[in-house]
């Protein structure tokens, strides 16, 4: 392709190494991107509250897309911009009864937004007893499956010790496709539900509108099946090589692995 106009990477399984760091390699490359005036943007199943170890290192301050497509969030200013696809308690309920049946056992957390990544006027992250989180169970306030389930959340996180996210997936789809769309970043045993036509593709097309890039002139990376909608629209999808086979599948190319600096590989062709 040309030289993009408009970059976004995933963050976990790309843009940073198998010890969730970010390199020296891919530091270097995003600050050529930048001073050359290119937008880079993380696009990240993350919610806002995850991003800014990883923005400030690379001295990134636009935007981010975070929640799976769910909210923009300007990252210089620590304002959430947009908010798409709320998940509202009626939905969540349903689509909890709907789980319990099809996989029972299964723990559930939610994510919240206000107006800032943190909002002290809120509750972020909520889960109920012996919900697992595969990047470590030392984040989220306690509380019962009503509570959860109670407010408005931009995603539900759905956890089963035992089985693959894979597996739960496949399971999920049966009893919930349609009414929401499931996804996930890991497969370690959590999938993340979202509202019905809200991807990161939905987020960078925004993303890419404010700027006024068209999709032909955007090139974006990622590893996991929430990446797939994003390497799609994009001008030019770039699968990591340790990437799903669903991204792989359906990427433009293919890159080396996270553990050797895929994403640094292909910008260097340009900056």
């Amino acid at each position: 392709m040309e030289k993009p106009l408009l970059i976004a990477s995933d963050v976990d399984g790309t843009l940073l190494g198998p010890m969730e760091a970010l390199t020296e390699r891919t530091i270097g490359v995003v600050a050529r991107v930048t001073e050359a005036g290119v937008p880079f943007v993380l696009v990240s199943g993350r919610p806002p509250r995850w991003i800014a170890p990883i923005a400030n290192p690379l001295n990134l301050t636009g935007y981010a897309v975070c929640a799976n497509g769910a909210v923009l969030y300007e990252v210089g200013t620590d304002r959430i911009v947009a908010v798409h696809g709320m998940l509202e308690p009626t939905l969540l309920h349903d689509a909890v009864s709907a789980l319990d049946h099809a996989l029972p056992g299964c723990r559930y957390a939610a994510e919240r937004i206000g107006e800032s990544a943190l909002d002290p006027e809120m509750r972020n992250f909520v889960i109920e007893p012996d919900y697992h989180n595969p990047w470590g169970d030392n984040e989220g306030t306690q509380a019962p499956r009503a509570e959860v389930l109670g407010h408005p959340a931009i995603k539900l996180m759905i956890s089963r010790r035992g089985m693959t996210s894979d597996e739960m997936a496949l399971a999920a789809r049966e009893v919930l496709d349609g009414a929401v769309d499931i996804t996930y970043s890991t497969n370690s045993g959590l999938i993340e539900v979202s509202a019905h036509g809200i991807t990161k593709a939905t987020g960078l097309a925004e993303v890419a509108e404010r700027l006024g890039v068209p999709a032909e002139r955007v090139i974006a990376f990622g590893d996991m099946p929430n990446d797939v909608e994003m390497l799609g629209w994009a001008g030019h999808g770039v699968a990591m090589a340790n990437g799903h086979r669903l991204v792989l599948d359906v990427a433009d190319e293919v890159t080396a692995p996270n553990s050797e600096d895929g994403v640094a590989q292909v910008l260097e062709r340009w900056f």
